[in-house]
């Protein structure tokens, strides 16, 4: 962490970032909102993306939605043998499917936004999505009996996990999303019961437009003509803090990276 007494003359957009840093960003945005001072939030940008680990927030805890699959609903995949693994395009424990579409590389951070966005080594992430036809694995009508698309990592010394997966749909309602749960351990990832955070990832529109001109993603071109970032149900309160920093291309693939800060 910074010396205070050399952070102290840094000026007013240095105080800003620390402030981030130690405060609930709902809060912290009413807070600007007063001052007139929102431009000179860092935060991984103005709603561009969280891929910046040296300026965090507390992410928003948000719904786990109806197909979470974490015990909380009946079906629990975290206690599936082969949960933990990095890449989710195939079903595992005795299921043969495999989710198809362009593929999509995701990185996570995980830093305690209390204490200047340290790494915090050694938690569990799971993480869940929709396939590209906007199905939910152990929960949509066709795949009830795949568990695909769902995996649990640790994060390493740098906080960091990251997962092999495929771009998910825009399904009628919702903008593209990623869910995702931090467990305090990978011992403790096994029921919802134990996790301290759950969030959502949000993905940028004009990597949605590119993917979605592709095979199999057509009707998610009329879904996210439907919706936008302001009128989701979950992100029209801002993203600033949720919204992934997505590089690639349709055919290799995309890149998504997001910071993602809790309290301990």
């Amino acid at each position: 962490m910074v010396d205070d007494e050399q952070t102290h003359h840094q000026g007013l957009q240095q105080d800003l970032r620390l402030l981030a840093t130690r405060t609930d960003r709902r809060q912290l945005l009413r807070w600007m909102a007063f001052t007139s001072l929102i431009p000179l939030v860092g935060c991984g940008g103005e709603d561009t993306g969280g891929g910046d680990a040296s300026e965090c927030s507390q992410i928003p805890q948000e719904t786990a939605g109806p197909y979470p699959g974490d015990g909380s609903n009946g079906a629990n995949a975290l206690v599936l043998s082969g949960i933990v693994r990095s890449d989710l395009r195939s079903s595992i424990a005795g299921a043969s499917g495999v989710a198809e579409g362009v593929p999509l590389t995701v990185t996570l951070t995980l830093v305690d936004s209390s204490d200047g966005c340290t790494p915090l080594a050694g938690h569990a992430i799971y993480l869940w999505h929709c396939d590209r036809a906007g199905l939910y694995s152990m929960y949509s009508s066709g795949v009830t009996q795949e568990n695909y698309l769902r995996g649990v990592q640790e994060t390493d010394s740098e906080g960091r996990v990251t997962f092999t997966s495929i771009f998910p749909a825009c399904y009628s309602g919702r903008w593209p999303h990623i869910h995702f749960e931090v467990y305090p351990s990978l011992g403790a990832a096994t029921s919802s019961g134990n996790k301290l955070a759950t969030s959502q990832l949000a993905l940028p529109e004009d990597v949605c437009d590119e993917v979605f001109a592709t095979t199999g993603y057509s009707q998610s071109v009329r879904n996210l003509g439907q919706i936008s970032l302001s009128s989701d149900n979950v992100f029209r309160d801002g993203v600033s803090s949720q919204l992934a920093s997505v590089t690639g291309n349709t055919s290799d693939g995309y890149f998504a990276t997001l910071v993602v800060g809790i309290t301990r």
